[in-house]
């Protein structure tokens, strides 16, 4: 499969033509992940509230990051009933628990590396949202995909603007070059279940 491929910021590789053909042949599975993937975003946003809450202007972007995702959930839940798919549990890919591996345990560090690993987490979200709603032949699901890719891109750029008002432009710049290649290295292999990251 040709699939074309765009440089999204933040991101050190962009995603292998295999995993749009796993994708695709596993849409379902990938809806499920999908909606799962939503609602841990979600818990990712009020994690850093209940963290950081005399922070207010990290507090307001990400309780509205917060309410987004929760809709985005909604949405893709929706998706799941039109096709007949039950909510469930899904095993995890690793790559969310090889990225928390790579935070450091101390503050101010693990604060710069929990919002640059979330900007990377949502930067891949929005390249791989975008390639399903390039290939997918259903065009009003296809259009649903299309349809978050701006919000997803506003929720990396809010987590790479929180960073950079709390940390040195150049010290933020050079972990966000050790940890996507972090993540790059862990997108390496295909995972064989299919999953929005794996």
């Amino acid at each position: 499969m040709a699939v074309a491929t765009a440089t999204i910021k933040f991101l050190q590789t962009p995603t292998s033509p295999a995993w749009v053909e796993q994708a695709l042949a596993h849409l379902d599975v990938i809806l499920l992940d999908h909606a799962q993937c939503e609602r841990k975003a979600a818990g990712v946003a009020m994690s850093f509230i209940n963290r950081y809450p005399s922070d207010g202007d990290l507090v307001k972007a990400l309780t509205a990051i917060a309410q987004e995702e929760l809709a985005h959930f909604a949405q893709v839940n929706q998706w799941l009933e039109r096709r007949g798919v039950p909510l469930g549990p899904l095993p995890p890919p690793p790559y969310g628990a090889a990225l928390r591996q790579q935070v450091r345990s101390v503050e101010p560090y693990r604060q710069l590396d929990l919002l640059l690993v979330s900007a990377l987490i949502e930067a891949r979200s929005h390249e791989r949202l975008g390639l399903l709603g390039q290939h997918i032949s259903d065009p009003e699901l296809a259009h649903f995909y299309c349809s978050l890719m701006a919000s997803e891109a506003r929720h990396y750029g809010a987590y790479w603007v929180l960073a950079t008002e709390r940390f040195p432009r150049p010290e933020v710049e050079d972990r966000l070059i050790a940890l996507a290649t972090a993540e790059s290295s862990i997108l390496a292999t295909l995972h064989p279940l299919p999953r929005i990251h794996s």
